[in-house]
């Protein structure tokens, strides 16, 4: 009883739990994309059949192990009997282990602990392999042996070992790799001149010169044990976490493949002194699904393992195209209304802002559409202050940036410039949105992931409006140039935007049929050298839509909104055909006159420090007072003594202290007044 061996698993059993270290990723289409290794403790890829082994290999480790395999029944009695005579002979023993012996030991470790190789080990180890040829059978019991063994290092099993040792398959594997194999069962950590004696002496052969450099190469460091192209990288990272699972996603290997090259190019072009990094995620709009997910692509970068489609970085100017999405659903505005594009100052908890356009100039009064499609920055926050600081956090939130978790006061007047953190991802789902209309749901990775239901962010109205904004190449010419990166030969809507301190430069857009977003930028967060708007992620979104847009669609428009022909009073703009919320169109857009206007100051602006220099003449420190709208019935009153009517423009020098500004009209009533300080 002391020898009855435990009981045995079947084959099928023995199968059904094998887990491979790695997981594999696979594309829409079922085409293996990538894998990680996910299990540390040991190295072993997917149980491989004996049809997928090369027959030699098979013939070679019988006949070096067991070469009276198919002919016992689980004990080689001879090669007991061999065992037994060189014993008593005082010889070195030889061994008698059974391929099924041996299979038993892997399958019930304890029939094979060290230090248990007494009589009654390894009598209940064979008694074991009996029962196990019982039940198994012999191609069973091989296929198992060769999934089973350890071969080198942690290599467990003839995949690992074939890949590892040999950069192969099992079924390429040759007469010379079988023998080095057989070599290293007895001893898988011997040196390689060791494992080219062993090799030479089971070939059968005079000349055996080849094996010392096989068996020097395969003792090298291990190969990579992937079969797959390695398109996907940071997706496997993220997605593949348990060991041996096959995970299908919505990429399409092609569209991938294609994504990763064009930012490579780009990242190439640009050089690792001006940009390391860069993110592109493509996804389907109709169905959500994530065509291409590229994190990175190495390179020059310094920090290769990071998901840049992940990372949250300064959104830059991106968020514009929701800001006055909200100001034309709400009727504040519409495409053909004027906004001022010149100086403004605005007091602020932390001291005043003031917005600056990308090229540092202003441009006057411009429509909407120009404002939005030139990426015009002041513009932008005046819309800001039509719709309120917090109303547009909100808004965006619903638009699935889940980075601004702070109320809309943390992120101030910057917020209409990008001042929050989001993630490439985001963007893609967030601008996804315009191309459907106003309706938001969640991207999709995988097979598996289920369809979320439609979230309304804003009318169809205002996304119809402000996707035709962007996607209009005249009024964007004026910023970037008649023949950007952004002009398409077919309708595409496109935004660009750049952090502050050059440290991201987005590009994202869509058609009908597909949004794309690219990001550029470095990891590690440094800024970037000489890289614009136009010549970072834009080129890398231009590639990438000119090779997946096969169709040349355009929006049918809603019935919320009507077409009607413009003009502007003072021909700033060309007359051109205007897109309108149903019930805001005009024919003829005028900025409003001075006398429509209310009048308040804008220099000084309210909070604002004067420091009086002492090496600068003291008549030259005065400070220019400036008045907007119709003051000529106004007058100004500093402190408590009056400077005179407002339409003169008085140059003041007060002494140091807290000073107030009152704008009164001709009854006394304060109109607009504002505090400031001279130190």
């Amino acid at each position: 009883m002391a020898t009855l061996p435990p009981p045995l698993p079947a084959y099928a059993a023995v199968r059904a739990a094998w887990r491979p270290s790695e997981a594999w990723l696979y594309d829409r289409h079922g085409v293996l994309i990538d894998s990680a290794r996910v299990d540390f403790a040991r190295r072993r890829l997917a149980w491989t059949p004996l049809a997928a082994v090369a027959p030699v290999v098979a013939r070679t480790i019988v006949a070096a192990e067991d070469h009276r395999f198919a002919a016992h029944g689980g004990i080689d009695w001879i090669a007991v009997a061999a065992a037994l005579r060189d014993r008593i002979a005082g010889r070195p023993p030889r061994g008698a282990s059974t391929l099924s012996m041996q299979v038993a030991g892997y399958l019930v470790p304890a029939l094979d602990t060290p230090g248990r190789r007494g009589w009654r080990a390894k009598l209940g180890q064979a008694r074991a392999a009996q029962a196990l040829e019982a039940h198994w059978s012999k191609d069973q019991i091989l296929e198992a042996y060769l999934n089973l063994a350890g071969f080198r290092g942690e290599a467990q099993g003839i995949g690992a070992a074939a890949l590892g040792l040999f950069g192969k398959t099992p079924a390429a594997l040759s007469r010379d790799d079988a023998l080095l194999l057989a070599a290293l069962l007895p001893q898988p950590q011997a040196p390689p001149a060791a494992l080219a004696r062993r090799a030479c002496t089971l070939s059968g052969t005079r000349d055996c010169t080849r094996f010392a450099g096989a068996a020097a190469a395969m003792s090298g460091p291990a190969r990579t044990l992937a079969l797959d192209p390695g398109l996907a990288p940071h997706l496997a990272g993220h997605l593949l976490t348990r060991p041996g699972a096959r995970v299908r996603t919505t990429l399409d290997a092609a569209i991938q493949r294609l994504a990763t090259a064009a930012l490579a190019r780009q990242l190439q072009g640009l050089g690792g002194t001006r940009a390391r990094d860069g993110a592109v995620i493509v996804a389907d709009n109709a169905s959500g699904d994530v065509l291409a997910w590229v994190g990175g692509v190495g390179g020059t970068s310094t920090a290769p393992a990071v998901d840049n489609a992940r990372a949250y970085r300064q959104a830059g100017s991106t968020l514009k195209p929701f800001l006055y999405a909200q100001a034309i659903e709400r009727r504040y505005l519409t495409a053909a209304s004027i906004l001022d594009d010149s100086p403004v100052q605005l007091d602020t908890a932390s001291g005043l802002y003031v917005p600056q356009n990308y090229d540092r100039g202003f441009k006057g009064p411009v429509s909407a559409r120009v404002a939005l499609a030139g990426s015009l920055n002041v513009p932008a926050v005046r819309t800001l202050l039509l719709v309120g600081v917090e109303p547009f956090r909100d808004r965006l939130w619903d638009s699935g940036y889940r980075g601004l978790v702070e109320d809309g006061g943390h992120y101030g007047f910057s917020l209409a410039l990008g001042s929050a953190e989001v993630t490439l991802a985001e963007q893609v789902a967030a601008y996804r949105t315009l191309a459907r209309g106003g309706l938001w749901s969640p991207l999709r990775l995988t097979a598996a992931d289920r369809r979320g239901r439609d979230r309304v962010t804003t009318t169809p109205a205002a996304a119809f409006i402000v996707t035709d904004m962007l996607a209009d190449n005249d009024a964007r010419a004026a910023t970037f140039g008649s023949d950007s990166a952004l002009r398409l030969p077919f309708r595409a809507a496109v935004k660009t935007g750049t952090s502050k301190g050059m440290r991201d430069n987005w590009c994202i857009g869509f058609t009908p049929l597909f949004t794309v977003g690219v990001w550029i930028g470095n990891a590690e967060g440094d800024p970037m050298r000489g890289v614009s708007g136009t010549s970072g992620a834009a080129p890398v979104w231009r590639d990438v839509m000119m090779a997946i847009e096969a169709g040349r669609m355009s929006p049918a428009p809603p019935a919320s909104v009507e077409s009607r022909r413009i003009v502007f009073a003072d021909a700033r703009e060309a007359p051109r055909r205007e897109w309108f919320v149903r019930g805001t169109a005009q024919s003829v857009i005028a900025a409003a006159p001075a006398a429509a206007r209310r009048p308040r100051f804008v220099n000084p602006a309210a909070g604002s420090v004067y420091a009086l220099d002492p090496d600068i003449p003291i008549d030259r420190q005065r400070v220019a007072i400036a008045v907007s709208g119709d003051a000529s019935r106004h007058r100004i009153v500093l402190d408590a003594r009056d400077l005179g009517p407002a339409d003169a423009r008085p140059m003041i020098l007060p002494g140091p202290g807290l000073h107030r500004l009152r704008l009164v009209d001709l009854t006394g009533r304060v109109v607009d007044q504002v505090r400031f300080t001279m130190r």
